[in-house]
């Protein structure tokens, strides 16, 4: 069986519907790529999803720093860093992007400096000690979001070029269901202990592996057979990146879905409030940890494909029954805090309702990406994208005030504010007009 023929296989095998073929929204001559562009892609998502598993904000970079005596205050902004450092920038890096033709290069800068932070990151894993190791890892960490910025401005426009609408939902989902299994394997080694202490050649060489992930996605992704697009050459970056922010004025399908997109933040904002809950209630242990990190590889694992093949039919409803999904949790978990708070203490409760919340934030994730690229065609995707993370990444660093309502209304009010968001969100995402119909 020729190369060709294997990959064909594969594809089809992968997408599991009889025209595999078909291809719609796409060029005739990228159609002929999508096998290979299939799989290339795949692989270099399931790769960087690797590397995210291994660079996690919330549990072993907080690790590494406590491990190195950085101050507990630097903890607070690293997942702030890590989520908006991405986001902000890329109204204005889009400016740049539109002027290229070919856009694959830009995903592939962006993850080799990624490798790049990452990799003095274990550098400084071995060298350095207290307040300089904790300042050291938050200016590398400014570093990785915004080469993260890089790659997420140019990722959908390529899949958008290169994948045929009714299989982009199905790509994204294998490619989560992967990281839902690497996931398990980390919560694996938390449990038997390898973790422990601070050892740091395990972490070196956890953060070395990680840049080597990144590495290995920029080869492969260089290898997208891409085709000549749309640019927008010779005009002022600047301007045209202030001028992009009148779309939310201009275009109300675009405004409704970026309004539905804030709201749906609480299916990751409620997630660490979950974690906390359980350490008040139960004894921080590295086996309740790695609880909520199989918790969550798990959730990938079993409805990443079913998140994906659902987004292929309809990407709007996902984001609405992924929604309703995040309500119902938190909701459930505010009542078991209020009426039945002894099972907050049997170890396997909260982890549960953190793999019911885990499964709905993967819709949300996958809904309102597959959304997004299919609403639009060429540059107006990449304003779309461009102009949406950057105002997404204002609002998550806004809706960290949240936070501040516990003193007051305790965990379980903060959980209840971000479940109505989450209903509210899904009210919003029933009125969206359907894109994969078109």
């Amino acid at each position: 069986m020729s190369k060709h023929t294997l990959t064909e296989d594969i594809y089809e095998k992968l997408v599991n519907t009889e025209d595999a073929r078909a291809c719609k929204a796409i060029p005739e001559e990228a159609c002929r790529e999508v096998p290979g562009n299939f799989l290339r892609t795949l692989i270099s998502s399931f790769l960087s999803k690797l590397g995210d598993a291994l660079v996690n904000p919330k549990i072993t970079l907080p690790w590494l720093m406590q491990s190195l005596g950085a101050p507990l205050w630097m903890l607070g902004w690293l997942v702030p860093i890590r989520e908006s450092g991405s986001m902000l920038p890329q109204l204005a890096i889009a400016s740049a992007v539109r002027r290229l033709a070919i856009r694959k290069w830009v995903w592939v800068l962006g993850s080799v400096l990624q490798a790049v932070a990452i990799a003095f990151v274990a550098v400084v894993a071995y060298t350095l000690d207290g307040s300089s190791a904790g300042w050291a890892i938050l200016g590398l960490l400014v570093v990785f979001s915004l080469a993260r910025g890089l790659s997420s401005v140019s990722s959908k426009d390529v899949l958008g070029k290169t994948i045929p609408k009714q299989r982009r939902g199905s790509l994204n989902g294998w490619a989560e269901s992967g990281a839902g299994l690497i996931t398990l394997v980390v919560a694996a080694l938390l449990m038997s202990g390898l973790s422990t202490g601070g050892n740091r050649d395990l972490y070196a060489a956890g953060f070395g592996l990680a840049a080597l992930c990144w590495l290995l996605a920029g080869g492969i992704f260089s290898g997208i057979k891409e085709f000549p697009g749309e640019t927008d050459g010779g005009r002022n970056g600047l301007k045209e990146a202030l001028g992009r922010v009148g779309l939310l004025r201009t275009d109300a399908a675009f405004r409704h879905f970026l309004l539905t997109r804030a709201l749906m933040l609480c299916s990751a904002l409620a997630a660490p409030f979950m974690v906390v809950l359980a350490q008040q209630e139960m004894e921080a242990a590295l086996s309740l940890l790695a609880l909520f990190m199989a918790a969550s590889g798990l959730a990938s694992l079993v409805s990443g494909r079913f998140w994906g093949r659902f987004a292929d039919t309809s990407s709007r409803r996902v984001m609405v029954s992924s929604g309703l999904m995040t309500a119902g949790t938190g909701l459930l978990v505010c009542l078991i805090t209020w009426f039945a708070r002894d099972w907050l203490s049997v170890i396997w409760v909260l982890p549960l309702l953190y793999f019911l919340l885990s499964i709905a934030h993967q819709g949300v994730r996958l809904g309102r990406k597959t959304y997004v690229v299919n609403m639009a065609e060429g540059n107006r995707r990449t304003d779309y994208v461009s102009v949406g993370n950057t105002l997404i990444g204002v609002i998550l660093l806004l809706m960290g005030f949240i936070s501040a309502l516990e003193p007051r209304i305790g965990i379980s009010g903060v959980i209840l504010v971000l479940s109505l968001m989450g209903l509210a969100g899904s009210l919003m995402a029933s009125r969206l007009p359907e894109v994969e119909q078109d």
